[in-house]
């Protein structure tokens, strides 16, 4: 669902052969794959969703496809300062695709991957941070907050959905030492072929782990499924316009 905001953000740094990115919770590695087609050399890293990243071993190592697709590629389960390398000063390109600005707390479960990534570049690298646009033109966000029911705490779990920020990406950036220098707005809608394709994609994301651990996975599908309700179309697909931003900012 978020092709255009990478290939948008590819386009604008001209990621090639040249580059040497660093991909801060790659999940599945599509975005790798992406930068990897271009020639880049990628590094990702990711701590949390483990089937994802089995999933990002098929799509980018060389043993699964017998040839590599394009650059070189290395995947580390964990975080940045899990990364080992004989060098400083390695990567010229840090990218944080995973949007924040939906989910109370995650702008700041980003801070300690930010602080571990910017000590393997040198001055001056370019590291995107990637956020839900407004609400009101993000129908996923509306989604997102109606299923996990913000008014109700047991169902919410540890962590809810709050609204995004206009400054979100300022604030991350701000806290890492970063420099702004650059945004932009993706249209990126979520679409999908019916009501349960669109509720296994959802519920893919992880965002709705807490609230299920604090009911029970039906009564999630429940909420999730009335949410998705406005969004289904008379020929069953769902559609979901979305507008995403992104920041670049440069380390000190």
């Amino acid at each position: 669902m978020l092709v255009p905001l990478y290939e948008a953000v590819y386009e604008r740094l001209e990621v090639g052969s040249s580059t040497r990115l660093l991909g801060l919770g790659c999940g599945s590695g599509l975005a790798l794959l992406m930068a990897a087609s271009r020639g880049a050399e990628v590094t990702g890293v990711e701590s949390a969703a483990r089937e994802r990243l089995a999933l990002a071993r098929e799509r980018l190592l060389p043993e699964a496809w017998g040839t590599r697709p394009g650059g070189r590629a290395r995947l580390v389960a964990g975080g940045p300062a899990d990364v080992t390398d004989p060098g400083r000063a390695r990567y010229n390109l840090v990218t944080a695709f995973e949007p924040i600005g939906c989910v109370s707390g995650d702008a700041e479960a980003l801070d300690s991957s930010l602080a571990a990534a910017t000590r393997l570049v040198g001055h001056g690298v370019p590291v995107v941070l990637a956020g839900w646009g407004p609400p009101e033109r993000c129908a996923t966000s509306a989604v997102l907050r109606a299923a996990t029911k913000p008014d109700d705490e047991p169902l919410r779990g540890e962590s809810g959905p709050r609204t995004a920020l206009r400054d979100d990406l300022e604030e991350a950036a701000r806290r890492a030492g970063l420099r702004p220098d650059g945004s932009g707005r993706v249209a990126c809608p979520f679409g999908y072929a019916d009501m349960d394709n669109a509720v296994r994609g959802l519920l893919s994301t992880g965002l709705f782990d807490p609230a299920a651990a604090a009911t029970d996975p039906v009564q999630v599908d429940k909420e999730l499924r009335e949410a998705l309700n406005p969004y289904e179309r008379r020929d069953g697909t769902v559609w979901m316009p979305n507008v995403f931003r992104y920041l670049i900012a440069r380390t000190a």
